[in-house]
């Protein structure tokens, strides 16, 4: 049983959603516009900073941190249904100041990093004055096994100087962007292999940081954020720059993956949400053999079968988010692998049932729906990949018969 929402949510989650209504949805078309018509792709439309401005006048502003002193801290369960009326419109979580990868990179700095560190970048970032990237994946070796990362990060005096190529660093083609999280291989020999890897603050204007290339999603480039394949040479940051100390990347990787997977979870919720609105208001409109399509019963199915679907997965969401707040993440780790199983795969059929009662414009750029399906389909891999979740829950199911 899932319990109840605190009071403070209930409030929020009422002014979030007259903030959609008032401010978010009327200017995605604004948004996009603002995009096209830049002289450089690369850049943040001006309607961004008004929505920020809106959104934190009202209290709608950093709503993720469970613990902190800066603001005040929300419980997983309650940011949840925060996070699902964000995740219905692609611009709602910057505006919040919620978007990723920044929320997972200031809960790290939250609980990681230094007094100095947290001052030079915790602060703008929970300010909404710069942006962050998350450095870990990388191109020459399967990811999914984070344990052959081989980017080196190696001490020399009082400095470290990193050598490696990552990709699918998110967020760094915005030009706001100016801290990443990195990790890399401090101990390559050490025995266990979990102790092998450290993360590092790496400023991206630091000498020996180039961004080879940036990424495309399905054809998407997400600009302003964008995914971006990054080369560093001999890149040389404080010593001060370490977090928690050398050898601790995959504990601090577990502790930022969890949320992380969960606010992921949490707003593809949302998306389904949208796709299955607009489903039923397209098929209302249209009419085809003599009769609405939202008569048609292939349609009534399909509009039954997303809203069992979605609700099923919401209710996987704020289970495991009540867990994560009552025992932990650890102990958690088997709902949190759960849910990034089990919703993106539902967001993707929702979304693809959206497509088709939208005919041939559900896969054009005139309906959001191909670019949330592009999106879905990618958080089947994000974050770790379906197959690799799965060998988790099955081994801790396992364990209980042992």
């Amino acid at each position: 049983m899932i319990p109840e929402f605190s009071d403070r949510s209930k409030e929020l989650q009422e002014k979030l959603l007259k903030f959609m209504d008032d401010f978010i949805y009327p200017n995605e078309d604004l948004f996009k516009q603002q995009q096209e018509e830049a002289k450089e792709r690369w850049s943040v439309p001006p309607i961004m900073e008004d929505l920020k401005k809106e959104a934190r006048s009202q209290g709608l502003w950093n709503l993720f941190l469970p613990e902190s002193e800066a603001v005040e801290p929300m419980s997983n369960l309650d940011y949840a249904p925060l996070c699902e009326i964000m995740g219905r419109s692609p611009i709602a979580p910057e505006a919040t100041n919620c978007a990723a990868p920044d929320t997972g990179n200031m809960e790290v700095l939250t609980r990681y990093a230094g007094e100095a560190q947290q001052k030079e970048w915790l602060t703008p970032l929970l300010n909404g004055e710069i942006r962050s990237a998350f450095a870990m994946t990388e191109p020459a070796v399967a990811s999914s096994d984070a344990t052959n990362i081989e980017c080196r990060i190696e001490r020399d005096g009082d400095e470290y100087v990193i050598n490696g190529r990552k990709w699918w660093t998110s967020g760094i083609g915005d030009p706001r962007c100016k801290i990443m999280i990195l990790m890399g291989k401090t101990d390559p020999n050490n025995p266990d292999r979990y102790r092998q890897q450290s993360m590092i603050l790496v400023p991206t204007e630091s000498k020996g940081v180039t961004i080879e290339k940036m990424l495309h999603v399905f054809g998407y480039d997400d600009a302003p954020h964008g995914h971006g394949q990054v080369l560093f040479e001999n890149v040389r940051v404080p010593a001060d720059n370490m977090l928690l100390g050398e050898g601790r990347g995959f504990e601090i990787a577990q502790g930022r993956l969890g949320p992380g997977r969960i606010h992921h979870c949490m707003r593809q919720i949302g998306v389904a949400e949208r796709a299955l609105e607009l489903m039923c208001k397209r098929t209302k409109e249209r009419v085809a053999f003599g009769r609405p399509v939202s008569e048609q019963t292939v349609t009534l199915e399909r509009i039954a079968d997303a809203r069992c679907a979605i609700d099923s997965a919401r209710l996987l969401v704020l289970h495991a988010a009540h867990k994560m707040d009552t025992v932990g993440n650890k102990e958690a780790r088997k709902e949190i692998a759960m849910i990034k199983v089990a919703v993106p795969n539902m967001t993707c059929k929702v979304v693809d049932m959206a497509i088709q009662a939208h005919g041939g414009g559900g896969v054009s750029q005139v309906f959001p729906l191909a670019s949330m399906y592009a999106h879905s389909r990618t958080l089947r891999l994000a974050d770790g990949p379906d197959e690799v979740h799965r060998n988790q829950i099955g081994r801790l199911e396992l364990r209980r018969w042992n």
